[in-house]
């Protein structure tokens, strides 16, 4: 009776899957790496920062931005992440990491620089 190899096309499916594995983690690992300011900006910003709601400064108001920009972007980090007056931190959505917050402020800056 003649005896068929399986290892050589299970080894070519395994090799394949492991392929398509290592670039499913490597585009995680850099989607992760730079997150999207203008996403994170439209779920969890636009509420307030659209609106003026509890004296938000409205995206792209260069007159509202003016006095926080001229504190320093660190200290509007520092305010985005721990909250500051009216704002609770991260936005009300602590599931947010910093680096979100972060990209959410540098979208919302970018719109007056």
């Amino acid at each position: 009776m003649t005896m068929i190899d399986f290892r050589k096309p299970m080894m070519k499916i395994l090799s394949a899957a492991l392929v398509a594995a290592s670039a499913a983690l490597a585009f995680s690992v850099t989607a992760q790496a730079e997150p999207d300011g203008e996403a994170i900006y439209n779920q969890a910003c636009m509420a307030c920062h659209m609106t003026g709601a509890a004296g938000a400064p409205i995206k792209g108001d260069a007159e509202a931005w003016e006095p926080r920009l001229e504190k320093g972007m660190e200290i509007l980090y520092t305010h985005s992440i721990e909250g500051f007056n009216a704002m609770p931190p991260k936005g009300g959505n602590l599931s947010l990491s910093d680096e979100e917050v972060k990209a959410s402020v540098d979208f919302m800056v970018s719109a007056v620089e």
